[in-house]
């Protein structure tokens, strides 16, 4: 070989894009793992039976049956439709499901009138269909953005509606009908991500550039920052009417959330947190049921010290403190103390009194791994819409964890919200099913290989559409990222785009860039 020749080969080499990243599909370590989240449980139902009565409970073997199979089902699912999709996000919602109905199982044994346990298996059941309905369907999570005022509008009724529902503990969140009852403020909170992804998406750069600065904080005009302002009004307003701490923090920190990683501006934080906490102030001081919450917080042991006997968040730290660092093992605990409660809103105070700290380290370790997967699997989205959702619903999941855990600990006033798949409540593990089922679908999208131009091997730039490359409007391909400005170099204040930079090239030797590639995150 001459030197020309190998000049040329190697210049060739050199210029020829990039391969495109490619995830393996890895469906068979699910499976695998989805087994050990299986046993676990099935261990824990019969630990259960053998400390409090001796012999394995009766059911052992249908409960582990009943898993199984829903798990089975979820797997096929996934592996059918969604083949590239991260492996861990199934096994942990299924070991987190299954966790929860060993601690209701444990609770209900202490109470023998109030069983919940099968009523929790049923909705487990139902949302885990709804759960493969949404992975089989929703080929393209993108079709979500069509329909994002829509969604809106429904939240909005489904948290107007309890309203005028007598109240359930001091909170009117429940609709209760023929026997039959749900929190439709669950539901809300998906329909709320769609839209302030929508709306984030297609406002970013105004909320981002535009405006007048005050101080080091840069706030949009008053057309762009209308919705906000409306949004912390909701928040406020179902706070006032429904009593409803938990949701309003939710609603509120999502948004914020999502408004901060759709501009990249500190600013917004401090604003939210301002906002909020002068809400949470002026409420707390006016309404009496967000009162007394906020009063058992300041003072857990003042019922105990007026002689009434310990309270609900008293008996919860007790729990906390008799567990210790290794727990007292399944079936030993006492947190059925705490009252009708134990099985939802403190269902935490069961993990860690019989679960110890190393075992509740063990489950808050589980809920950082799901909410950091669709955290990652947000990052790898191409789209801006598809980003911003994954980055909500992950976040919706931290949210609610810290804000319940913060709850039982002290560390905040209790809100009544349930803990996403352990605590009892039809209407929260079918929501939080739902959720997970959107994570993988979007997590497919972001994992799925690029198809390739069999002649040159270059990437062809296609929506991340699981069926190939039309759009869900059935418009033409993409051929450039949604980020175009940032793609092509597109400066906020509407100059020209600065094409000659070396950034711009994958070498800096002129060549053009692949636009799908730029954008491609692992």
């Amino acid at each position: 070989m001459t030197a020309s020749t190998a000049g040329t080969a190697d210049r060739d080499r050199r210029d020829a894009p990039p391969p495109a990243l490619r995830f393996p599909k890895r469906r068979g370590a699910e499976l695998a793992m989805l087994v050990a989240a299986v046993l676990i449980p099935v261990y824990g139902y019969v630990e259960v039976g053998l400390a409090t009565s001796g012999t394995v409970p009766p059911g052992a073997a249908g409960y582990g049956a009943g898993l199984g199979a829903l798990a089975l089902l979820a797997h096929v699912a996934v592996r059918l439709r969604a083949a590239y999709a991260d492996p861990l996000l199934l096994p942990i919602a299924v070991l987190l499901n299954g966790l929860g109905l060993v601690f209701i199982y444990r609770l209900d044994l202490a109470t023998p009138d109030d069983e919940a346990a099968p009523t929790q298996l049923v909705w487990s059941a139902l949302g885990v269909l709804l759960f493969t309905a949404v992975v089989v369907l929703l080929r393209d999570h993108r079709v979500l953005q069509r329909y994002a005022y829509l969604g809106v509008a429904v939240a909005l009724v489904l948290m107007v509606v309890p309203i005028f529902f007598p109240a359930v503990n001091g909170a009117k969140i429940w609709i209760r009908f023929a026997g039959f009852s749900f929190q439709p403020g669950e539901f809300a909170k998906i329909l709320l991500a769609v839209f302030f992804a929508a709306y984030l998406a297609a406002n970013r750069h105004a909320l981002a550039y535009t405006g007048r600065r005050l101080g080091k904080l840069q706030f949009p005009t008053g057309r762009v920052l209308g919705p906000i302002v409306a949004i912390w009004l909701v928040s406020v307003g179902v706070l006032v009417l429904e009593r409803d701490l938990g949701t309003s923090l939710l609603f509120f920190g999502l948004f914020v959330v999502l408004l901060y990683v759709a501009t990249g501006r500190l600013g917004w934080i401090a604003v939210g947190l301002l906002l909020a906490g002068v809400g949470a102030v002026v409420v707390g001081s006016l309404e009496p049921h967000v009162h007394s919450r906020v009063e058992a917080w300041l003072h857990p042991f003042a019922s105990i010290e007026a002689g009434e006997g310990p309270g609900q968040l008293a008996q919860c730290l007790f729990a906390f403190a008799s567990g210790g660092a290794l727990g007292t093992g399944l079936g030993q605990g006492h947190s059925v103390l705490i009252g009708f409660a134990a099985k939802s809103d403190f269902i935490l105070a069961t993990a860690g009194e019989e679960l110890g700290l190393a075992g509740l380290a063990a489950v808050f370790l589980l809920y950082t791994l799901l909410s950091a997967r669709g955290l990652r699997a947000g990052l790898a989205l191409r789209d801006s819409f598809g980003r911003l959702l994954a980055i909500g619903l992950a976040s919706l999941v931290a949210l609610q964890v810290f804000v319940i855990a913060g709850g039982v600990t002290g560390l905040i006033p209790l809100t009544g919200m349930a803990m996403p798949f352990l605590a009892q409540g039809g209407s929260s593990v079918v929501t939080n099913w739902i959720i997970v089922a959107l994570l993988i679908r979007m997590s497919d999208s972001a994992r799925r290989p690029r198809p390739q131009r069999a002649e040159t091997g270059v990437i062809a730039a296609v929506p991340d559409s699981p069926g190939g490359g039309s759009r869900p409007d059935g418009g033409r391909p993409d051929t450039a990222p949604p980020d175009r400005d940032r793609a092509h170099g597109a400066r906020p204040d509407g100059g020209r785009p600065d094409r000659g930079r070396p950034g711009n090239t994958p070498s800096g030797d002129g060549q053009p860039r692949d636009p799908r590639q730029e954008d491609e995150r692992p």
